[in-house]
Order: C-alpha cells, then sequence, then structure tokens
C-alpha cells in the first residue's frame, strides 16, 4: 500500500489533472457530486430531514466502499496507483493557487477571478490584500483536504478508504452548511466530515511546521490554531500564517453576511500580495515532499 502511495503521489505531482482527458471524461469528484446532488433532490424534503441526511450519507459511503473495492479488486498494482494519483490534488492545488498569484500581478479583477475559483467566499468586493489571504489560506487548508487525507485513508483503507473519504469530503463541500436547506439535511455529512480530517489537519500541520523549518512559538500556533471557527481548518492555516508571517482568517463574506472571525496569527502582515502567495506554494511542495519521504521510508523498512 506504501509502494502504491508514493508511487500515486509522484504520478500526480508529474500530471495533476490534464484537461484533454478530463475535457473528455466526467472527473470521479463530478460524478460524486451527481451523486450526491440526487440525493439531495430526492431525500433533502419534508419532515426528517437530518435522519434523511444520515441515511443518504450512509448510502453515498456505501457505494464509495463497493466502488473502491471493485477498483482495488483488478489485477496488479496499476489501478490502484492510478485511481489514488486522481483523488490526490497536490498538482492542481499549487497550480491553481499560484494563478493567482499570476493574475493579481495583471489586476485586481483579474485576481478577483482567480481566487473565486478556489474559495466559496464572496470575491467581487475583495481588495488585493484580501485576494491573497483567501488564496494562501486555501493552499493550506486544501493540502490537508486534497493530499493529507486522502493519502492518510488510503494508508488505512486502500482504495475503499480512499473513495469514501473522498465522497464524504465532496458531501461536505455540497450540503455540509448551515443553511436553512441544508444544515438539517448536511448535518451528517459536516460532522463525518470533521471526524474523518481530524488527525489529516493535524499532519498537515505538523508537515508544514517542518517544512518551514520548525520555527519557534508552538504554543503560540496552538492559540491560533484554536482561533479559527473549524476545528480542523485551523491547524494548518495556522502554520501557513506562522511559517508566511501573515495574518490569515479575520473577517469575511459568505451570501452577502460578513463573519466577524478573528484574525489567526493576528501578529503577522494582514496585508500580503503576490510573492507572499509564491511563499505559501513554495512551502507546499517542500511540505509535500516530506511526506513523501515519509511514505517512501516507510514503504522501504517494511520490505
Amino acid at each position: 500500500m506504501t509502494a502504491a502511495l508514493v508511487a500515486a503521489l509522484l504520478l500526480d505531482a508529474a500530471l495533476g489533472e490534464p484537461r484533454w482527458l478530463w475535457s473528455r471524461l466526467p472527473h470521479p469528484a463530478v460524478l460524486m457530486g451527481r451523486a450526491i446532488a440526487i440525493l439531495d433532490r430526492h431525500l433533502n424534503r419534508g419532515p426528517h430531514r437530518r435522519l434523511k441526511g444520515c441515511l443518504a450519507l450512509a448510502l453515498l459511503l456505501a457505494g464509495a466502499l463497493l466502488t473502491g473495492a471493485a477498483l482495488a479488486a483488478l489485477p496488479g498494482m496499476a489501478a490502484e496507483v492510478i485511481v489514488a494519483a486522481i483523488l490526490l490534488a497536490q498538482r492542481s492545488l499549487s497550480d491553481h493557487v499560484r494563478a493567482v498569484a499570476r493574475a493579481l500581478r495583471v489586476s485586481l479583477g483579474d485576481g478577483r477571478r482567480a481566487v473565486a475559483m478556489i474559495v466559496g467566499r464572496d470575491t467581487a468586493a475583495m481588495d488585493e490584500p484580501a485576494v491573497a489571504r483567501a488564496a494562501i489560506e486555501s493552499a493550506a487548508e486544501n493540502l490537508s483536504d486534497g493530499v493529507t487525507a486522502p493519502a492518510f485513508w488510503f494508508l488505512l483503507g486502500g482504495l475503499p478508504g480512499l473513495v469514501a473519504y473522498k465522497a464524504l469530503n465532496t458531501a461536505d463541500s455540497m450540503i455540509g452548511h448551515r443553511t436553512p436547506r441544508h444544515e438539517a439535511f448536511g448535518w451528517a455529512a459536516a460532522r463525518a466530515d470533521d471526524v474523518a480530517n481530524w488527525i489529516p489537519a493535524r499532519l498537515t500541520a505538523l508537515l508544514l511546521w517542518l517544512a518551514a523549518g520548525a520555527p519557534s512559538g508552538w504554543t503560540g500556533f496552538l492559540a491560533d490554531a484554536r482561533r479559527h471557527r473549524s476545528p480542523n481548518a485551523g491547524w494548518p492555516e495556522a502554520a501557513m500564517a506562522r511559517a508566511t508571517e501573515t495574518a490569515l482568517a479575520g473577517p469575511r463574506s459568505y451570501g452577502g453576511k460578513l463573519t466577524d472571525d478573528p484574525f489567526v496569527n493576528p501578529a503577522g502582515d494582514p496585508s500580503p500580495g503576490p510573492a507572499r502567495i509564491d511563499a505559501a506554494v513554495a512551502l507546499l511542495w517542500r511540505a509535500w515532499a516530506l511526506g513523501l519521504a515519509t511514505v517512501a521510508l516507510s514503504a522501504i523498512f517494511r520490505t
């Protein structure tokens, strides 16, 4: 399993998400999204919506586990490596975040459009520092959701574990919101995603901290992580904030409503620019390399 993960991490880093392929075929995440939309459309109605949301999640995870098991049953290791590489997102994450820095160097409007591709908050009124902070935050959070957590669940549960995690994470992004429509129905997806990401988020923070040279102020970092409204996203964001000397999080707008979230690493620079985004992307790759080395060494010692 560790050897397959090493190969998948390298394949993802080399190829990312080839446009020529996914312009012709639906990406697995798209197929997962369609399944979630069907469950949402048919079950998210009438009374007992929280219970129906639990049923929807159970059906989704059962389908994901069966799909992963069928793929894992194929002969050889090629299927495992290819599917795992498709469901990892290191290359695409770094490309999308770096694109925000490039766009900001052209104009603020270009930067807003680029960052809107990777964040769910309102972007139309963002100034340049807000665009840069959003990109850096997305880099940290999605390193956990898109790389560390999938790798973690692949190591624990093989392809069934990886596919189930990706289905759960997709469900959380689609229905795990406190909106009138999804607060009850998406409750199970949101809580399960919190549990699934608890360890990976803290592992990601550790990788980022080590990749930054293990800077001092560990107790301050822990305090920063607890300031975040998310029980998991605060950990990689706090590590990224300290490593890049940037104040992250803070007030932001969702659906026209401004939050009063505190800043993570409030002593950091609240006005980063494109160069700070580039530094965050470089840190992503150093953290990825540390993770890859750890998995590779584990594979060597297990042989």
